[in-house]
């Protein structure tokens, strides 16, 4: 039924993922890639045409220069988009249609495309694992790994975060506490006569320095 929606790059989003993923970059064009993100989240039919648009790009392509870019700007969309997203993203279809499919030993594709894919399903199966309506993608891992899929190693807490709703509270949480020791911080350094500082406030303001948290979003 796809063919009756026409091109899916004829959309706004489908427009910006062909340019994204055009094999003759030298490099990924993050301004793109953003304003892919900015499309999903702001418009109603972003998700759905982004997905078309990538089931497009990476379903059968053997220019894996193209399938690379593509799995970076649906890796970047994921980690930047929402719910709606997701949904489409973590599901059987898309992961054991498009995404497994790619490193079938059928198409033997290199390593560094194996390994990207295998990467992202499982920081996704980690990421959504709490997500009743995303474990499809938990339960592709598990079946993968039953048959004796070896994915690369990889340091799930080193990677840059899925901004799941659990995720944003703590961060918006973490983000609280800095303002308020920021505000605190720059009061009593106004307050301060050069050379005249109490050794109390010194202690203090190291004390509140140790307990902001590191905040780190990407």
């Amino acid at each position: 039924m796809e063919f009756l929606l026409g091109n899916p790059y004829s959309t706004p989003v489908g427009q910006c993922l062909e340019k994204a993923t055009d094999g003759g970059l030298q490099a990924e064009d993050w301004t793109l890639n953003m304003e892919i993100c900015d499309i999903i989240n702001e418009t109603e039919e972003g998700p759905k045409d982004a997905i078309r648009a990538l089931k497009k790009r990476l379903s059968g392509n053997r220019n894996y220069r193209e399938v690379m870019l593509g799995l970076t700007v649906l890796e970047t969309c994921v980690k930047n988009c929402g719910h709606r997203f997701h949904v489409l993203v973590a599901n059987r279809d898309f992961i054991d249609g498009v995404l497994v499919k790619i490193i079938s030993p059928k198409t033997n594709p290199p390593t560094i495309v194996q390994d990207k894919v295998l990467a992202l399903i499982q920081a996704w199966a980690d990421a959504f694992r709490s997500s009743p309506d995303l474990t499809g993608v938990v339960h592709i891992y598990e079946e993968l790994k039953r048959k004796g899929i070896e994915f690369p190693m990889a340091d799930l807490d080193a990677l840059s975060p899925i901004h799941t709703p659990q995720r944003i509270a703590r961060l918006r949480s973490e983000l609280d506490i800095v303002r308020g020791n920021t505000k605190v911080m720059s009061e009593m350094l106004t307050e301060m006569v050069p050379g005249q500082e109490d050794s109390s406030d010194l202690e203090l303001l190291q004390v509140r320095k140790w307990t902001t948290p590191s905040i780190e979003i990407q």
